[in-house]
């Protein structure tokens, strides 16, 4: 660390490490709450956009055009002060942040209250090939190279003669019978047995998902029941559901599961959990034994003056129940819990008393390809169409900003009239190829030998 330290403005800053959920509504609401000389708020991430993540599925499949479920943090948090950079390493009791620029040397921050919103990243296990050759499912970058991987290895089995190749390219595995890789597997399953009419030689029956779940059930969100429901759509649609079953090795594309099974794939998609970001681990403030921040019922971190926490990163009594349960890492804690925070943060400034985040968790929906969904709010369980269309109008409701949402629901209206686009865009995460070539000197053939 080279550069020079920032000096400290004059007026006291609330630093604010990360921009998505927690990030972006904590400081949706201080800016809203706090006048224009009680407080700067600051705001490091190293995207300048919030992702919302339960529409990545649907981007995946193209219901929804990636742009659309990205929220640009600096349109939308006006008067704030926006820095896109990571911060590394966080040394509260001198109340200094370290911060590493996109490009350039890092240098020192330093703010008067903290307000950690890292969130959680993949839980990885050592396997062999699985960071070589599988993806993760958590970013918009994701979504949008596992649909255009998708539609490319329709391109290659349609286009090729061997049948190992086209075997290979048929076959999809995604590991995690969670929300994320639940719903991302039959988004993809629906969008690619759609596109097969465009594909003489592929029947839709050509195309094989697999989804590798090391528990006994799948989605336990949506409880026993409604989770073997969904089970038994997915099998019907031909998806190959593998319960109590771990992916061993995935080197070079071959996959081997604990079964004793195993086949060459292209795809392999990583949804097996989260954990805490690791930059937490870079910090002088207590963590549990997961490496989750620890908090107390009114967001403030345990035994660290100004010091705050929420969403996935932090583990925050659930005080719905009668045991020493944490609240579950999903949006709909995140959402909330973001909130209390801004507003315990703003009466602790204004030496107000602190409320405690309650919250009881209302239940899940879940799509599962078009017109196809599960859900289970408030006890009420549905199944099918009314489901999906819950599903959607939940989620709608949620997307942050009235721009956001009136672009979602124009990109599903135009969906009901014209049919799914299958373009694969696989060019366009290798860019700078075609140009390359065309730069690159040309190659003459050596005339023959008199």
């Amino acid at each position: 660390m080279s550069a020079a330290p920032a000096t400290r403005p004059e007026r006291p800053r609330i630093l604010i490490v990360g921009g998505g959920y927690v990030g972006l509504y904590t400081a949706l609401r201080l800016l809203k709450k706090l006048r224009t000389d009680e407080a700067i708020v600051t705001v490091v991430d190293p995207r300048s956009y919030m992702t919302y993540q339960p529409f990545l599925p649907e981007a995946a499949a193209g219901a929804v055009s990636p742009r659309h479920l990205v929220v640009p943090l600096r349109r939308v948090l006006k008067g704030a002060e926006i820095i896109t950079a990571k911060v590394t390493e966080v040394n509260h009791k001198e109340r200094r942040a370290t911060v590493q620029p996109l490009e350039g040397a890092a240098y020192s921050l330093e703010y008067d209250h903290l307000v950690m919103a890292v969130g959680s990243v993949s839980r990885t296990l050592p396997i062999p090939g699985l960071a070589e050759w599988a993806t993760g499912f958590k970013t918009v970058e994701e979504a949008i190279q596992l649909r255009n991987r998708v539609l490319e290895c329709l391109d290659i089995a349609e286009s090729t003669h061997s049948p190992d190749i086209r075997e290979r390219n048929l076959n999809f595995v995604i590991v995690g019978g969670g929300f994320a890789g639940v719903e991302a597997l039959a988004e993809l399953e629906d969008m690619a047995r759609y596109a097969t009419r465009y594909y003489p030689s592929i029947e839709p029956d050509d195309v094989r998902f697999h989804l590798v779940e090391a528990a006994g059930v799948i989605l336990p969100e949506v409880g026993p029941e409604m989770g073997v429901w969904t089970l038994e759509q997915l099998r019907s649609r031909g998806i190959d559901v593998k319960l109590e079953t771990r992916l061993e090795s995935c080197v070079d594309g071959h996959v081997v599961l604990s079964d004793g099974t195993s086949f060459d794939s292209e795809t392999v998609v990583w949804t097996a959990g989260v954990k805490a970001s690791p930059v937490l681990g870079n910090t002088d403030l207590p963590l549990n034994e997961r490496g989750r921040l620890l908090t107390d019922a009114t967001l403030a971190v345990v035994g660290a003056a100004n010091a705050w926490g929420a969403g996935d990163g932090a583990a925050v009594p659930d005080l719905t129940t009668d045991d020493e349960r944490e609240c579950a890492p999903n949006a709909q804690h995140a959402v909330r819990q973001s909130k209390v925070l801004a507003d315990n943060l703003v009466a602790s400034l204004r030496g107000f008393p602190l409320q405690s985040y309650k919250h009881k968790y209302v239940g899940s929906v879940a799509g599962l390809g078009l017109y196809k969904g599960v859900a289970n709010v408030y006890g009420i369980k549905l199944k099918g169409v009314p489901a999906w269309f819950m599903h959607r109008t939940y989620h709608m409701s949620r997307v942050p900003t009235l721009n956001r949402k009136m672009r979602v629901i124009a990109d599903w209206t135009l969906a009901l009239f014209f049919k799914r686009e299958i373009v694969s865009l696989w060019s366009m995460h290798e860019p700078f190829t075609e140009f390359q070539d065309a730069a690159a000197p040309p190659k003459r053939k050596t005339p023959p030998a008199a």
